[in-house]
């Protein structure tokens, strides 16, 4: 069993109103200083392979379902 991570960002540049809503809330319940909130999605998947093929099924789950390669980066992680 190998375990993989799976990490989803927006690209730099790309709106994030998540992010921007959240900061705007944290701010109003008195926490100072939060200059900026992104949103990242983390999928952590038990596969049933060696690591090498673990990580090449993230990888391909991430260009078939998972992100979207034009305003997301994901990085696949195999820990």
């Amino acid at each position: 069993m190998t375990v993989v991570e799976i990490r989803i960002e927006l690209k730099k540049g790309v709106a994030d109103p998540e992010g921007s809503n959240t900061r705007k809330t944290v701010e109003s319940l008195g926490f100072k200083g939060v200059n900026s909130v992104k949103t990242v999605k983390v999928f952590e998947m038990d596969i049933d392979a060696p690591a090498d093929r673990a990580k090449e099924m993230g990888e391909e789950m991430c260009r078939k379902l998972l992100a979207n390669p034009v305003i997301q980066n994901y990085k696949v992680t195999v820990r």
